[in-house]
């Protein structure tokens, strides 16, 4: 911990400093997570079903929340950094658990090592706080943004990579979809030691933001939350935002193979369609970011669930159709990052500082849960129904939300 006060000069120059560090290692760990996801729902509807496909996609999104417990744990007594490094190690270690499902064909391994693959998107996710902590006011959702757009180019390039690293590491021995989970073992290892090397002074530390040897933290945080009404939105806002955004997505692969059986056409159209989606996830977040400060938290998360039904509205009767399929992936992240945008700010802003971290980390496990509920009903869902009718299920979760708001 800093033993004096640093100046506005000191803080602005550290903050200029963490935003360029946390843009490129989120464009690294998005390399990591997209290069996963992009295959995970095919490996494991291969392995054993589509039903498979939606367990897998739910594992992801719990460990991203359970990984998020002991990182949060770290972070409020330590800083950022160590809860950041921890949480991208137990995501390579995850990834190459997927690699030896892959290899034995070992469903419940594949289950173990995408849980813990999740660890990767909870550092993710919780890099985006770090950007708040010495953000100035009226900057908050701008930097917060800055930090989620930059997992854009990783992401965008992670799906379409993974047809040249299933093929080149296949000529290796690595089995059919583990090639995509290796190159992600390698880039969450390059982030980890990039943050573990250079996030000094840690950006939490330096904000006051961290209590060592604290207990009670979930227990507080939650107190914390419920005498909010600006947090309770801003966790409501991320959680829905992420439900909506996982139970659609995560079948979309699934949804694909239906009529394109071809396995390398499988993967490039997957991978094209996957990268359009979060295209829409991250691309934009400047630009909401800017707005959610110019008019405010709540009219964007109105706005981004007005985004998000008109998304389930188009991949919900796309039928054969990619593009329009695509269009409403695209949709689907856009309305995500407004949700996730404008919440997140929302809910840091509506908290003391030294709370920041314990309520910042119990939103992004329930926003986990409920997104893994989302991804394991999904699965059900399309094997009994149909795509069209999760897109349905999907839109009508979201309208509570945008009743409250507009309210």
């Amino acid at each position: 911990m800093l033993t004096e006060e640093p100046t506005a000069l000191d803080v602005a120059a550290l903050q200029r400093r963490t935003l360029s560090l946390l843009v490129g290692t989120q464009i690294i760990g998005g390399l990591g997570v997209a290069s996963g996801v992009s295959v995970g729902a095919l490996l494991a509807s291969s392995l054993a079903g589509p039903w498979a496909a939606g367990i897998a996609g739910s594992c992801a999104v719990v460990g991203g929340a359970v990984i998020a417990i002991p990182a949060t744990r770290l972070m409020r007594t330590g800083g950022r950094r160590p809860g950041l490094v921890f949480a991208l190690t137990v995501g390579a270690i995850g990834a190459l658990l997927v690699v030896l499902a892959a290899r034995i064909s070992s469903v419940p391994l594949m289950f173990l090592g995408t849980l813990l693959f999740g660890g990767s998107s909870a550092a993710n996710l919780q890099s985006r706080y770090a950007a708040v902590d010495l953000a100035a006011p009226d900057r908050r959702a701008r930097h917060l943004s800055i930090v989620v757009w930059a997992t854009t180019v990783g992401a965008v390039a992670g799906p379409n990579l993974a047809p040249y690293t299933d093929r080149l590491l296949g000529r290796w021995g690595v089995p059919e979809y583990g090639g995509p989970y290796l190159f992600s073992v390698l880039a969450f290892v390059i982030g980890a030691t990039v943050i573990f090397v250079a996030l000094r002074p840690d950006p939490l530390l330096t904000a006051g933001g961290a209590r060592p040897g604290a207990k009670g933290v979930w227990r507080q945080a939650a107190r914390t939350i419920r005498a909010s009404p600006g947090a309770r939105t801003g966790v409501a806002a991320v959680a829905v935002g992420h439900v909506v955004m996982v139970g659609v997505m995560s079948m979309t692969p699934v949804h694909i193979g239906e009529y394109v059986h071809d396995h390398g056409d499988l993967l490039r159209v997957v991978g094209l369609v996957i990268s359009i989606h979060i295209t829409g996830m991250y691309a934009f977040a400047p630009v909401v970011g800017l707005l959610t400060d110019r008019l405010g938290r709540r009219p964007v998360i109105a706005g981004g669930i007005v985004v998000l039904l008109a998304a389930c509205a188009l991949a919900g009767t796309a039928g054969h159709d990619t593009w329009r399929l695509s269009i409403g992936l695209a949709l689907l992240g856009l309305g995500w990052n407004g949700t996730m945008v404008a919440g997140s700010t929302l809910l840091s802003e509506s908290v003391p500082v030294q709370e920041r971290a314990g309520v910042q980390g119990l939103s992004d496990v329930v926003m986990g849960v409920a997104g893994a509920s989302a991804g394991a009903l999904s699965g059900v869902v399309v094997d009994f129904f149909g795509y069209p009718v999760l897109a349905l299920l999907a839109a009508v979760t979201a309208v509570p939300l945008l009743a409250r708001v507009l309210r």
